[in-house]
Formats: structure tokens, sequence, C-alpha cells
């Protein structure tokens, strides 16, 4: 716990505050792309304690909050059959469908397993050999890599009962759709660490320039969010848009070559559907025609399941970083951990729940004395 500790220290905190307070001179919008670093941000109060003129903007950085409700409605229909074994990530499980989630689809009976690891889900399936297993595969690049390894070793060892349902996402198409975006505000970038430690950062370059925006891989504990943001304001104030490493003890420029081969085998790039947004182009990847036959979404026939999103969630505008959590009407209201209307108040990265977690007694306390005002 050293290790950790050393970039919790209090002392080299104010003063990366005090530079940041020193350097800025005019109001700049940043925006965190990794549910990791939301709440990092919101359980240490940093963006309480940076300067007024800076705004921290939660993105869409959360892997579970982003799958849409189609492919949610399609685990659902899948995780229900008799034959089926569906095996997910425990921060799947609440998250709402039309009507339910797979707690209830285990509840009415479906043989719903959490497991720590897709190759969990793969020795589930050779110990099954009458059973339908599938792996519900999300996340952005950085699960990416140990899905594609494990659909790769099925194939290679002829486990025919395995599939995944996969719903993967990449990070600079969404960046590319944001700043696409006219409602767009944000001005820099803090770059998710793990992401890059997997990919590297090739593609952020042309996206820092195309948008003129710094782009900054940035960790996860206080003092790298702290740098991060230290050195994205550093570049806005001297008008510079390229794009620095402070997670230097992580990432490297060329990320981790042998999991990018994994990738390109396994996986190919496609359109994808994020929940709240849209389709963004080029922004997901799906199981190359080489592991077709581990494909669930084929295998099962679900492709075409239409969903509409519950009109009184806002989580899409979010993830867009247009609305921050407590200023949605249903926050800590119609929408709870318990009942939640969107991915964002259940998964362990979403925003909204980071702010019901770490931030909602304050946001009750304003809204009270708002409402009752001193006379």
């Amino acid at each position: 716990m050293k290790y950790i500790d050393e970039f919790q220290d209090p002392e080299l905190a104010r003063r990366l505050l005090d530079d940041i307070h020193a350097t800025v001179t005019r109001p700049w919008a940043l925006m965190e792309v990794c549910g990791g670093q939301t709440h990092s941000i919101i359980r240490h109060g940093i963006d309480q304690l940076l300067p007024d003129k800076v705004e921290l903007i939660h993105g869409p950085g959360c892997p579970v909050c982003v799958t849409p409700l189609e492919v949610i409605d399609k685990a659902l229909e899948i995780a229900s059959r008799p034959d089926v074994i569906f095996c997910s990530f425990g921060d799947m499980l609440r998250v709402p469908g039309t009507g339910r989630d797979l707690f209830q689809v285990r509840g009415e009976g479906g043989d719903v397993r959490v497991v720590y690891s897709p190759l969990d889900a793969l020795r589930i399936a050779r110990q099954n050999p009458d059973r339908e297993v599938v792996f519900f595969g999300i996340g952005f690049e950085t699960t990416a890599p140990p899905n594609a390894m494990t659909v790769h070793q099925a194939r290679r060892l002829g486990i025919r009962n395995f599939s995944m349902l996969v719903s993967h996402v990449r990070v600079p198409p969404a960046i590319e759709a944001i700043m696409s975006s006219p409602e767009c505000r944000v001005q820099g970038f803090l770059a998710a660490g793990h992401v890059c430690s997997v990919m590297g950062t090739a593609e952020y370059p042309e996206l820092a320039e195309r948008f003129r925006v710094p782009i900054v891989v940035t960790g996860f504990e206080p003092l790298d969010i702290l740098e991060g943001v230290r050195r994205t304001v550093r570049q806005l104030e001297r008008g510079e848009h390229t794009v620095g490493n402070a997670y230097a003890r992580a990432v490297r420029p060329e990320g981790n070559p042998a999991a990018r081969a994994m990738l390109e085998d396994v996986f190919e790039i496609t359109d994808r559907a994020w929940r709240g947004i849209g389709i963004i182009p080029g922004s997901g990847w799906r199981l190359s025609p080489k592991y077709r036959d581990h494909d669930a979404e084929f295998r099962f026939s679900v492709e075409g399941i239409q969903t509409l999103e519950p009109a009184e969630c806002r989580s899409g505008e979010v993830l867009q970083g247009l609305l921050k959590p407590h200023e949605c009407e249903a926050f800590g209201t119609l929408c709870t951990p318990r009942t939640p209307l969107g991915a964002t108040m259940v998964s362990s990265e979403g925003a909204c729940a980071a702010y019901y977690l770490y931030r909602r007694l304050d946001v009750t306390a304003a809204a009270s004395r708002e409402a009752s005002p001193v006379v």
C-alpha cells in the first residue's frame, strides 16, 4: 500500500494545486474520459479544490454505462433461455434493460453467473459440454484483450459451446464525436491511462491537432489527476494543443504490442451505438469473420431487437458532459442504486453513482437551502 499512498500525499497535492491556481488566468473546461477518474475526482473532492475557473466535465468513460439498451435486452433474451449459462462481470447484473435486469432473470430461473475473468466462463463451458455458455464481453480497449484471448483460446481448443456477446467500444472516436458536437464546451482532455497502456498514444495527435485541444494521458490516483490537470491547463494557457503523458509509469507510446496483435486478430472495427448518445462510426469492435462461430449475437439470432430509452432518464446528457448528475430531476428520488433508471447510477464507474455515493448529502443540503432561504 505504500506505493499507492505516495500518490495520495496531501503535501504534494497542495503543491500541485498551488501551481494550478497560479497558472490559471481564464476559464477552462476539461473532460476526463474515464469512469475511474470520475470516481476519484468526486471521492477526493478534487473538482472542489481546483480554481473556480477550471471545470471538470465528466465524459462517457464508463463502459457499463455506454452499453446500449438494445445490447442489454439481447443479453436478457439470451440469458432467459433454458439451455444457456450466461456469465458476466457483476457490475452488469443491475443495469436496467427494458423492464428488467439480469438479476431478475436469475430470480426467474435463468442460469446467470458472476465471473471474475472471461477464462472462468471458458472453464464453465468445458465443464458443461451439453450447455451453451455465453460471456458478456463489454468495455473499452482495456478489457478487450483478455476477451479476445478467450475467444482465441476457445477456437484453438475446439470449445464449440462457448460464445461471447460483444459490445466493445473505442475511446478516440468518442473524443471525435464529442468535439464535433455543436454543444461541445470541452477545451482539453484527460485521457484514460489504462486504455493508453494497451493502445499507446498514436491515435491522439491527429485529434489534438484537428480540434486544437490538449490531450494528456492521466492516471487514477489524486496526484495523477492533479498532474494531468496541471499539464492540460499549462498547455491551454500557452495556446498549445499536443499529446502529453502524465502516466509514464504505465503508458508507453506504442502501448502493449502483444495485446494489440491479439485485438487485430480476433476483432474488427465496426460502428457502435453508445447508450444515450447514438451510433458513433468506427467506435467499436465485433468478432471478425474468422471467429464468427463464437459470436453470441449471431448464434442466438438476436440482431433485430429495437428499444427506446425511458424518457425520464437523462443519462445520455450526463455521458456527453452536458449535464451533471445532480442536475437531473430524477437524481436521488426516482433514480437511486436500488431503483436505477440508467446504468450511470448502478455502475461502479458511473458518474451518477459517484455523486450518489460521495456528493449526495451536499446536493441535498444545497437544495434544502435554496428551497428555504434564510429571511
